[in-house]
């Protein structure tokens, strides 16, 4: 299916057409601390948000990570802020997204090596430079009804988010150029 054709096709059904569902930031620092206290405090900075403590899963020796200790921060963001601080972020990246970024379900992730580079955000040195990485879910309305606790059900297959899908959608709402 072409380009045109599937654009109409949003068009003429809009429970078609593709949603940004939520943009989810993560910053694995590796420790507990100073150094997840600051990147917290970079990711509260960025979203406006209070990020989310994880916790490592199992124990590795040889990376001194126990299980249990907390060791990244994650923000979720939905609607609005999630628009605004993806086009914020795309600058860094140069609006170019690699074609094996995106997933069976059209959802796709990248990362930022230093989040300095974000327009705005200026170095400070008692905090330093923190990586991140950004994923992007994208779906349709009514997906929701797959994952719902009460009546749930299933979704016909011409209603599940092909790949080829989220990245016109990308490339017409975000502006972003598909490598």
């Amino acid at each position: 299916m072409s380009e045109d054709e599937i654009r109409r096709k949003w068009e003429e059904n809009p429970m078609l057409k593709p949603r940004i569902e939520k943009v989810v930031v993560n910053i694995s620092v590796g420790k507990s601390g100073e150094p997840l206290e600051k990147a917290s405090k970079v990711l509260k900075a960025l979203t406006g948000q209070n990020p989310c403590k994880r916790k490592a899963k199992k124990t590795i020796r040889d990376f001194g990570i126990r299980k249990g200790e907390p060791m990244a921060c994650v923000v979720t963001l939905r609607k609005q802020r999630a628009i605004d601080f993806l086009k914020k972020v795309l600058h860094v990246v140069d609006y170019k997204i690699p074609k094996t970024s995106f997933d069976e379900y059209g959802n796709f992730a990248f990362g930022i090596k230093e989040h300095i580079e974000i327009p705005g955000v200026k170095y400070d040195p008692e905090i330093g430079i923190f990586g991140m990485d950004v994923c992007v879910s994208l779906s349709r309305p009514g997906w929701r009804v797959k994952n719902r606790q009460r009546a749930r059900a299933k979704i016909g297959s011409n209603h599940i988010l092909t790949p080829e899908e989220a990245m016109i959608f990308v490339k017409d709402t975000l502006g972003v150029e598909i490598v």
